[in-house]
């Protein structure tokens, strides 16, 4: 079973996806929470795979709760919900250690999906949505100091081909995209991503492509 929490300051709105998760065979809603403090203290005392989080909650916002998630000895993985599909709030979520977003109003079936994925290890989003997302904001958000750290990140312990592949990532091409552009397998493009999660360690594929925008890898646009 896949445990998911529900944080989100609309009571509406977590019934609303606790309806849609309940009906699934393989997860169950194993807590809610109206605002991120309450959110820290039900997983601290109940275990989930997957948070839903929020953004704009009173008390304490969902990219902070997100950041204090990642301390925990056994990090839920979390999927921001935001309103507006360029959300700044958003790209500070990827930021704070989340492993993606979803628009609220996201079809019943591309939440389940989205929240399958994640649980699975993979991006939840698609990847030309994240593409738009760090087009936008990480010229706003990328401060020098930030850029300047990950710039440190030895991105020469990847080969040619894994550099490659990451570009194609960030870019917003999908395995099987990329397989065809290099014409080799898909189970090759997702060993070789798996090589550059590992070798640059990092999380998910989210993180390689916000990486690859902030160390200059990728160029915004």
């Amino acid at each position: 079973m896949i445990r998911v929490a529900l944080v989100d300051d609309q009571e509406l709105v977590r019934t609303g996806f606790r309806m849609v998760l309940q009906a699934q065979p393989d997860m169950e809603v194993v807590g809610e929470a109206a605002d991120g403090l309450e959110a820290l203290r039900l997983l601290t005392e109940k275990a989930a795979d997957i948070v839903l989080m929020d953004v704009r909650m009173p008390h304490l916002d969902g990219v902070e709760t997100t950041r204090r998630l990642q301390t925990l000895e056994q990090p839920p993985k979390t999927i921001i919900l935001t309103t507006f599909d360029l959300d700044e709030y958003a790209y500070a979520g990827l930021q704070a250690g989340a492993s993606g977003f979803l628009l609220k109003d996201v079809p019943s079936a591309e939440l389940l999906y989205g929240i399958r994925a994640v649980h699975a290890g993979d991006a939840i989003v698609a990847p030309t949505t994240t593409k738009r997302l760090l087009d936008h904001f990480v010229p706003r958000f990328a401060t020098a100091s930030l850029i300047h750290h990950h710039r440190q990140t030895n991105l020469d312990r990847l080969t040619e081909r894994e550099r490659d592949v990451l570009v194609m990532v960030a870019r917003g091409l999908s395995n099987a995209d990329i397989a065809g552009q290099l014409v080799i397998a898909e189970t090759t493009v997702k060993t070789h991503v798996h090589r550059i999660l590992t070798k640059l360690d990092l999380r998910d594929r989210v993180q390689a492509v916000v990486l690859a925008y902030e160390t200059g890898l990728v160029r915004p646009g």
